[in-house]
């Protein structure tokens, strides 16, 4: 969730780098708040609204992916379990069918490879 491609570190550092080159000229940059930083990086112009919604998606995706991981688990955690009962019980936690673990890992997996994909294009350049 953290560190992989699309992950919360990609979209975190991609948010940040945003903040630094403009953050002197739009003060709602300057907020600690990832999502806040986000909303205020679409209305300054400086990201796509589709671009910002693939970041903001793949940033709740992930978080909720790590919380509920958490739960499951009873410790901190930056990816899917690999035992199929637990990840089970991370689907059940965010509420997806049962017999639906495939569908929420491939939601993450598009969730990441679309924020990665804004990522690539905005702080690689």
């Amino acid at each position: 969730f953290k560190l992989g491609p699309g992950g919360l570190s990609d979209i975190e550092w991609t948010v940040q780098a945003l903040q630094m080159e403009h953050g002197h000229r739009v003060a709602e940059l300057r907020t600690t708040r990832t999502l806040d930083a986000l909303d205020a990086a679409v209305e300054a112009g400086l990201l796509e609204a589709d671009d910002t919604e693939a970041l903001r998606h793949g940033w709740l995706m992930a978080s909720r992916l790590r919380n509920a991981t958490v739960q499951v688990r009873g410790r901190a955690s930056d990816q899917l379990p690999h035992d199929a009962r637990q990840l089970a019980a991370v689907s059940a936690v965010l509420q997806y069918p049962p017999g639906h673990t495939d569908e929420m890992v491939n939601d993450y997996l598009r969730a990441s490879r679309r924020a990665r994909s804004v990522v690539d294009r905005v702080f690689w350049g």
